[in-house]
């Protein structure tokens, strides 16, 4: 009987540290229950539990910084395996030929369409803000100088990390899968060289050509907006655009696409890569390469920006970035 309520007492316990019902009974049934049938087990304390709470806290932040740590590592030696096998041997046209066109050709439609609709929505916005200053006339200026320069390179960015990086991952991730990655090993080929240069040439030939038609159509797009609606004479948008953006600024936007490029398809391949098995994790190596990659994106923007004005300063003192 008393084994039996103790057992109560233990599992309540365990639920209910203080005040449980279980416990209140059985001391009323026997005030010295726990000298005799439990001597060496006292009620666990408020500390002992907040220490359990935070071992396993600081364990589980060490698991994720650890398993962090080990896949920057796998990724590093992925990326200098992807240069390795390009600089030593250049891929057969049969593989280059079709990412080239799923890159460059495909993803243009979609690329000018949104281009086009930035460079409106930047003058609708751009055009009251500037109007109570009464300077609607320098919309040019700024609305070239923002595609130009930062909008442009992000936005051909964003279009193809969401267009073709999430099919890549979604493709090597089914080769992966379906074991088709493995058996290219067993035929003597190898993966990366096979599957992941032409991809990486791909992303890295054709993204400055996707920049400057997203340049283009966001320029035409904010011109025809500009001069219908808005009725600002084509003279002073154009002298204003060609007074605020120069050289430099084209030339930042390009550097800009070629690191993002790069990014998108060593990440999209290396999600594919390292797909787990199954539909589900086809499906999170497409997600995940398209989240990483926008993350990644960002970033270089912000690095390369602070790169770029610092180079910028240095090369023409006195100059406005």
């Amino acid at each position: 009987m008393l084994l039996k309520v103790y057992q109560c007492f233990v599992d309540d316990r365990d639920m209910y540290p203080w005040g449980a019902p279980q416990y209140r009974r059985a001391r009323r049934l026997c005030p010295n229950f726990m000298s005799i049938v439990a001597p060496n087990n006292s009620k666990p304390r408020i500390a002992a539990r907040i220490t359990g709470w935070f071992t396993e806290w600081v364990s589980d932040w060490g698991e994720l910084v650890i398993s962090s740590c080990i896949a920057l590592g796998d990724f590093c030696l992925f990326i200098l395996s992807t240069f390795r096998w390009m600089f030593s041997r250049f891929p057969k046209g049969e593989t280059l030929w079709p990412n080239f066109y799923q890159v460059g050709v495909s993803s243009l439609p979609v690329v000018a369409l949104t281009g086009t609709f930035i460079g409106v929505v930047l003058a609708l916005q751009s055009s009251s803000q500037l109007g109570h200053y009464g300077l609607t006339n320098q919309l040019g200026g700024v609305i070239n100088l923002t595609l130009v320069r930062e909008l442009g390179p992000v936005l051909a960015a964003t279009m193809l990390a969401g267009r073709v990086g999430s099919a890549m991952a979604a493709e090597l991730g089914t080769m992966r899968v379906t074991e088709q990655i493995d058996a290219l090993s067993a035929m003597g080929a190898d993966p990366i060289h096979y599957l992941v240069v032409p991809r990486f040439l791909a992303c890295l030939l054709f993204i400055p050509t996707l920049t400057i038609m997203a340049d283009f159509m966001g320029v035409a797009g904010g011109y025809f907006y500009s001069n219908i609606w808005l009725n600002i004479d084509q003279h002073y948008y154009w002298t204003n655009s060609a007074k605020f953006v120069n050289n430099f600024d084209l030339f930042t936007g390009i550097l800009k696409s070629l690191f993002f490029g790069s990014a998108i398809s060593l990440i999209s391949c290396y999600q594919g890569f390292n797909c787990k098995p199954g539909a589900e994790g086809v499906g999170k190596a497409a997600t995940s390469s398209f989240v990483f990659a926008f993350i990644v994106i960002l970033i270089l923007d912000l690095s390369l920006g602070l790169s770029l004005k610092a180079l910028y300063e240095s090369w023409y003192p006195g100059g406005t970035y």
